[in-house]
């Protein structure tokens, strides 16, 4: 999925990073611009109100706009997992304070079947134990580089990062 879809670009004329969420997969979750489109997963009722984002490699390839992920946040995804992820997008997510987990394709996998054929079927993400856990005992580990797992956990973006040695500035 590219930046494009994820956010497509005659949304992108503000600079502010909320706003951006009712346009989220717009020509996808809208059939003519104004209806949800009923075949489209994330417009289901059981999905309302998840946090957690559930794709396929590459995610977030295209262009480098900000404006992606400030959609995904302001829309409520709080974490992605997915098997990869284009590189200006998985950093842009740590940036803005979304987690982007990796696993195998495998586990994405059996991630998506759980999720379509299991009613009630719910993933927490453990960011301490980087484990993402479902609510029927799947267990599957990631890997976070400590800096930004440090990061996430304290809510620091890069200016909150540079204000704790607001000291040693002054």
């Amino acid at each position: 999925v590219d930046t494009d879809q994820i956010i497509p670009k005659q949304f992108l004329k503000r600079i502010e990073r909320t706003g951006f969420g009712e346009y989220l997969f717009y020509d996808w979750r809208f059939t003519d611009g104004k209806r949800l489109n009923p075949d489209f997963e994330m417009n289901a009722e059981r999905f309302h109100g998840a946090a957690i984002l559930l794709t396929r490699a590459n995610f977030g390839c295209g262009s480098s706009r900000e404006h992606a992920p400030w959609a995904l946040c302001d829309y409520g995804i709080r974490a992605i997992i997915a098997p990869s992820y284009a590189d200006i997008f998985y950093n842009n997510c740590f940036k803005n304070g979304m987690l982007p987990v990796i696993l195998p394709a495998e586990a994405v996998e059996t991630l998506f079947v759980k999720t379509r054929k299991t009613p009630g079927f719910r993933l927490t993400i453990d960011l301490e134990t980087q484990q993402v856990k479902s609510n029927d005992g799947l267990c599957f580990s990631f890997n976070v580089d400590a800096h930004r797992r440090d990061c996430l956990l304290n809510g620091l973006d890069d200016i909150g990062q540079t204000l704790k040695q607001e000291k040693k500035i002054a």
